[in-house]
């Protein structure tokens, strides 16, 4: 079940972290998972996991607080994860001394057969001085491809736009 944990929460987390390439600390992933929450239940039969009330998830630099985090497996290996909150928050340090990643949504879930992971409600994510904000953003970890969508574009009423701050490459 450590590996359910492990590429679920990692997957969702480590991915969505940047705008532009770089990556998270290569040694996080050899760190121990510390789940900390109010409750917490196995279901191993049916291959789910479920933590509730604080949520806080750690392993080497990587950071994740939510209400509640529900983890499964179906039969063939495929993994989801969703995580809600007020928000759910997540930062790690990123590789090369490039700062930090961190991003926050109403709503995190992530999708192995897919390959993708999601931030959903007010979803923003911050990596240094660049930003994407909106109010779903998703990331495809095979085709690399980011999403990020708008009120309008998701069906709200309040019509927010996308919002997306570069910061220039000086090399």
């Amino acid at each position: 079940m450590q590996n359910l944990y492990k590429t679920a929460f990692l997957a969702a987390v480590l991915t969505a972290g940047s705008l532009q390439p770089a990556h998270a600390l290569d040694s996080d992933r050899n760190q121990p998972i510390s789940i900390e929450a109010d409750q917490g239940s196995l279901d191993q039969k049916n291959q789910v996991t479920v933590f509730s009330g604080n949520v806080q998830i750690k392993q080497g630099s990587l950071q994740m607080k939510a209400q509640s985090v529900r983890v499964s497996q179906d039969r063939s290996g495929n993994q989801t994860m969703l995580a809600t909150g007020s928000p759910v928050y997540f930062r790690q340090q990123l590789d090369g001394g490039k700062g930090l990643a961190e991003g926050w949504g109403n709503r995190a879930e992530y999708n192995s057969a897919q390959h993708l992971v999601k931030l959903i409600g007010n979803a923003k994510v911050q990596r240094g001085g660049d930003l994407a904000q909106g109010e779903a953003i998703s990331y495809n970890m095979k085709t690399e491809v980011y999403t990020v969508l708008g009120g309008n574009a998701v069906g709200n009423k309040n019509g927010r736009r996308v919002k997306v701050i570069i910061q220039p490459n000086n090399k």
